[in-house]
């Protein structure tokens, strides 16, 4: 018993676990700065994971960058590591299992997880993995605590043969996966992804999955030709206005059966909007703001019948299929990593997924 009312296994490990770690820490807007905090003190039903890389997700350079949350916070949710302590009580996990965690997991009892809607639940809005100070996340430190409902439902296994690189996508790609869902597309249908930074190349990966024929747009000229290396038949550059034009004339006029939206402007979604059919849905994936204000003509949906659904974070009855699209390799998800950088250089890692070059896709935190 080396903290209070744990068991930890660290005794058995290579290295002690420390007391303090290095942790990238929003401490203003626009700034994370590395830090030496507290390892977090694990107990009953709880699992400690040091972490070994983190993806860095739009959702992180929003809450940074625009101040959508209140510093100081240790930001960092598509985390793969290794399990270096448990609690009493967890059973699932031992010192030295290979694993991702989600940083979110549902009730699965209360009125919105009857419904699927999993991330309206109240526990599920309560962050369960951390690093320090708000829960948030927590892997842009050393170590991060899955408390115990994430210790018990919300860490998967990542075998010998999957790097933990690789394990950073399996939750971004679970929300991706409920989001294709949610947009029902199906085989031989026209798809178009607007935007092709990483979650619309995720978006397009996943959607490929089901057989439709596949249309992007992007106004970077390399981002474009990633799509059509990843299965897009044709990508788009929307700067010249004539995106619409060029979807209705591969449709006899119609317009998309589906448009999944991957690009967080609401002049987007107008566009959207008017690439889509009549009857066609409009899938809004990073309308995830508190501050954004989208304005649209009424008669898009009043009149021509098209559907606009949001997506938002995981679904943990998908946990299983997303994971195993992940950990099978049936998507080249290591394709879109571009950048990687030490945590002493977060800083620079955010400033490059905030502002991208033609050449920048995927940003991961590597943990040496």
């Amino acid at each position: 018993m080396s903290r209070t009312g744990t068991t930890l296994e660290a005794a058995r490990s290579r290295r002690p676990i420390p007391k303090t770690m290095r942790a990238g820490v929003f401490r203003e807007k626009g700034i994370v700065r590395v830090e030496e905090v507290p390892v977090p003190e694990v107990r009953d039903g709880e699992a400690l994971i040091k972490v070994a890389a983190c993806g860095v997700c739009g959702t992180d350079i929003k809450k940074i960058f625009h101040r959508y949350v209140e510093p100081p916070q240790i930001l960092g949710h598509e985390l793969a590591g290794t399990v270096v302590a448990v609690g009493r009580g967890v059973s699932k996990w031992k010192q030295g299992d290979r694993v991702m965690s989600f940083h979110h997991v549902p009730c699965g009892k209360c009125f919105y997880c009857e419904r699927r809607l999993f991330s309206q639940c109240k526990q599920y809005k309560t962050t369960g993995l951390t690093a320090g100070f708000t829960p948030n996340g927590g892997g842009f430190a050393e170590y991060v605590k899955a408390m115990p409902w994430v210790a018990e439902r919300g860490i998967v296994a990542v075998p010998e043969n999957v790097s933990f690189e690789e394990a950073t996508f399996i939750e971004p790609i679970n929300t991706i996966l409920k989001a294709v869902e949610k947009a029902r597309v199906t085989a031989g249908e026209t798809v178009l992804v607007i935007g092709c930074g990483p979650i619309g190349l995720q978006l397009l990966m996943v959607a490929k999955l089901a057989g439709p024929r596949l249309y992007t747009s992007d106004p970077m000229a390399e981002r474009r030709a990633k799509s059509l290396r990843l299965g897009a038949i044709e990508s788009f550059d929307p700067s010249g206005g004539k995106l619409v034009e060029e979807i209705q004339a591969r449709t006899e006029g119609r317009g998309a059966d589906a448009v999944l939206v991957a690009v967080a402007h609401p002049a987007v979604v107008v566009e959207a909007l008017a690439a889509a059919r009549p009857g066609g849905r409009v899938l809004l994936f990073a309308a995830n703001d508190p501050v954004t204000r989208i304005e649209f003509p009424a008669a898009a949906v009043g009149i021509d019948e098209k559907e606009i659904l949001g997506s938002y974070s995981a679904a943990v009855d998908i946990q299983e299929a997303a994971a195993d699209l992940v950990l099978r390799k049936k998507l080249p998800v290591m394709d879109i990593v571009t950048h990687r950088f030490p945590l002493d250089r977060i800083q620079d890692a955010l400033e490059l997924a905030a502002r991208p070059t033609e050449e920048s896709l995927k940003v991961l935190i590597t943990h040496g």
